[in-house]
Order: structure tokens, then sequence, then C-alpha cells
């Protein structure tokens, strides 16, 4: 009796609190870590976007994205890696593939998986046919539920799940859709309402099936986008302060629902960083962070180079600029940051205020 005892002990003093080990077997394998699984939009897609039949608008599988890293696009949208894949190097997670990719079962999900899609929403509705809604990603990962029970069993799959941490990017789509298409919906408090109802059935879904930690970033101040700027050139400081009123009304309302679901629901933890006052500042004072531009987007047209047009395969035509070095930027294209940015925001978010770190801790 004293031989496994000794082992379990060994185990949790070699490995630390990150490495979640369910049984004496298990112990002796250092690579099962805290999983981690990933909802949302083009802020985390990894590339599940080359994977279903959408337009180019909702795609980045094209040069120049990927140029700065992966020296190939992948299907991020960005120059490099995205925030989840900083995230999941710190967390001694592999650079977790997308779940649609072709054979993505055979690496495993003992990891996680990734399931976020380019320009999908907390409503169907957003974008509606072009993209994976929140809804098919909660099927998609109800379908990893299903294919960890059948490899180790219901205990020690729903030990995975509820060590597990669920990160959230989700809404900025909601309301972009609003100013970008011909919309009849209106911009309203009752809007967001909706939005976030809709992201805390999601939540709720989760937490019924076994989660207990999760993550989430709030969202940016959208009309300051280099995409949405154009679109109000005129007013003071440049941004479309409609879009950027909403993003505040969605802000603050996250933030007290988060609040009670801390309150209201069994084991529920959460981190929350604030990616909206994070870009803003970077914005307003790059030199602060290493940067050069704070507004204007290295790859697109125009004014901010906020024409959508950065690879040349978005339907506005085939023309695009891009700029010497990413990483002096805040904006990679007319939506997206670069790779410098998410670096930046990734170590900000395991080591800073909003303590995400501590969620890959075992419960």
């Amino acid at each position: 009796m004293a031989k496994p005892l000794f082992l379990v002990v060994l185990c949790i003093t070699a490995l630390g609190p990150t490495a979640c080990c369910f049984h004496i077997g298990e112990c002796q394998k250092p690579e099962r870590k805290t999983a981690l699984f990933i909802f949302g939009d083009s802020l985390f897609d990894v590339g599940n976007n080359n994977y279903i039949n959408t337009t180019t608008l909702d795609q980045a599988n094209f040069w120049p994205y990927g140029e700065t890293y992966f020296k190939l696009p992948t299907g991020r949208f960005s120059d490099g890696r995205l925030i989840t894949d900083f995230i999941a190097t710190y967390a001694k997670l592999p650079l977790l593939p997308p779940f649609l990719q072709p054979g993505g079962s055979q690496h495993s999900y003992y990891d996680g998986a990734n399931f976020a899609s380019a320009g999908a929403g907390a409503l169907v509705q957003t974008f509606q046919g072009s993209v994976i809604n929140m809804e098919a990603q909660l099927k998609y990962f109800k379908k990893v539920k299903t294919w960890l029970r059948n490899k180790i069993g219901k205990s020690k799959s729903a030990k995975i799940l509820s060590n597990a941490v669920y990160l959230f990017s989700v809404g900025t789509n909601d309301y972009l859709s609003l100013f970008v298409t011909n919309s009849t919906v209106q911009d309203s408090p009752q809007y967001v309402q909706m939005v976030l109802g809709n992201l805390t059935a999601i939540v709720k879904e989760i937490h019924k099936i076994g989660g207990r930690k999760f993550g989430f970033l709030n969202l940016g101040d959208l009309g300051c986008l280099p995409g949405l700027r154009i679109l109000n050139p005129s007013s003071k400081n440049g941004c479309l302060e409609k879009a950027s009123n909403l993003a505040k009304l969605h802000n603050i309302e996250l933030y007290n629902i988060l609040s009670r679901m801390e309150k209201e629901l069994k084991g529920f933890k959460y981190s929350l960083y604030d990616f909206n006052s994070n870009v803003r500042e970077r914005m307003d004072h790059p030199s602060k962070y290493g940067l050069k531009e704070g507004k204007i987007a290295c790859c697109g047209k125009g004014q901010y180079r906020g024409i959508f047009s950065c690879g040349g395969k978005r339907p506005v035509g085939h023309e695009f600029e891009l700029c010497q070095n990413p990483s002096m930027h805040v904006f990679w294209d007319s939506y997206h940051q670069t790779e410098t940015i998410y670096q930046q925001m990734a170590a900000e978010m395991w080591n800073g205020p909003s303590n995400f770190k501590s969620l890959f801790q075992c419960l």
C-alpha cells in the first residue's frame, strides 16, 4: 500500500499544480495537462473556416496571413500566432489544431480542442451560413465529450472536463454585422441583451456538462477598428461612436452577468481579460509598448488601411498595401491585431490582474 501512495506524492511534486493526474498510471505521463477548449470568432480561429463553405471575407488561408511566424497561411487572422497559441504554450500544451482539420481526432482531445470560427457571433443569425455559429461549436464540444468518454470512461473523462479551461471570444461580429451589412436590427440595449443571453446559455450548458473554469475577453473599442473608422471619418476622434457605445454596453453587462453566474452556478470560476482597455492603450500610446503605429493597419487599403482587402482575395478587389514591419503595428488588417499585440496580451492574461493562470490549477 505504501508504494502507490509514494507514486502519487512524487507525481504531484514533480509535475506541479498545472499537471492534473487522474489516477496512478497517468501520474507517469507529464504530457497530461489541464485541457483547453476554445470557442469564438476570428480572434481565436486557427483555421476552422478553411474547412467550411464560406466566403473569403471569413477566411485567411492565403498570403500574407501567417507570414511572420508560420511563413505560410494557416487560417489565422494575423501575421502569426494568436492569443490562444501563446496561452497554450504557457499551459505547456501543444498548439491546438482546428477541430475541423481532417484527421483531427488522431491528435486526441486530451489537451482540448479549438472550435472558433471567424465571423461567428453569439447569435445564430450573425453572418448565418458563412460561419460555425456558437450552437454548432457547442455541438462539436459535445462530440469531444463523447470521444473522451468512449476512450477513457465516464469518470476519467468527467475529471478532464471539470478541470479543463473554457476560453471565449465572442460578440464582436454580432455588432460589426450591424454596420458592415444592410441589417435592419436596431443597435440597442435590447440587442446587447440578446447577444449576452445567447452567450450565457452556451456557458450554462457547458457548466451543466461539467465545465467549471471559464475565461473571457471583453470587446475592443469596435468603432476604432480601422474597418469602422472609415465609415465615419468626419467624427471628432475618427471612430464610429455608435459601434463603440455598443461595445461599452456589452462589456458592462458581461461583467455583471459573470459576477452573477459566479454566485449562482456551483463551482463556477472565471477570468475576464480587459481586451478593450489594453488595445486602446496601445492605440493611443504605441511607443510605450515598443510600437510605432497604433491606428493604421499593416495590411489593407485606403484611409487607415481600413478597406478589408488584405491578401487580394476580398470581394473589394485585388489591390492592397502591406507594411514592412508588422511588429511595429497594433493592427494587422482592418479588424485584427498583429502577433506582437497578441503575444503581449497573452502575457498580460497569464500573469496580470485577470489571473488567468490560476484557472489551470487542478480543482
